[in-house]
């Protein structure tokens, strides 16, 4: 229903956020289609004069990056901002990773159910099943009580400790 792909410096979550990253190179999401632009809003006057020089020498050049190198920091969100209209540049953050290349599909569509899914006479249900022995590929988590309902007893007990 959701994905929560914030990266907070006090919150270690690399598995959410590898699955962020596949969910949005899945999709296809890209940040400059979607119609993000960088702008001294946006980006550029929130970070660093290098954080801003290092965005415009990705975007256009070396060269690009000396001329405004000197600047004080207000007049180089405007420059910077200048340089990098119309270019698609993104932070690093709102990049899409590129997904490693597979050696095809993880199971077989199957337009008719009541035939076999390949020539080895494999059903479609067995074609989705994982390959260690039709264990599933998602495997049974422990509950851990966190979506249990409180009871007045258990603020209770915090409030006296």
């Amino acid at each position: 229903m959701s994905v929560n792909a914030v990266h907070d410096p006090y919150q270690r979550r690399p598995r959410a956020i590898a699955h962020a990253d596949v969910l949005a190179g899945t999709i296809g999401l890209d940040m400059a289609k979607a119609g993000w632009v960088v702008t001294g809003d946006s980006y550029l006057g929130r970070v660093t004069k290098a954080r801003i020089l290092e965005a415009v020498h990705e975007a256009k050049g070396e060269d690009a990056a000396d001329r405004i190198a000197g600047l004080k920091k207000p007049e180089m969100v405007t420059a910077a901002e200048d340089l990098l209209a119309g270019t698609g540049w993104l932070p690093e953050p709102l990049r899409t990773p590129t997904l490693p290349e597979d050696d095809g599909p993880a199971f077989e569509l199957v337009d008719n159910l009541d035939e076999p899914a390949s020539d080895d006479n494999t059903d479609a249900g067995e074609a989705q099943t994982a390959e260690d022995g039709g264990e599933p590929a998602i495997g049974e988590s422990d509950v851990s009580g966190e979506d249990d309902p409180v009871t007045t007893d258990a603020f209770a007990k915090t409030a006296a400790e």
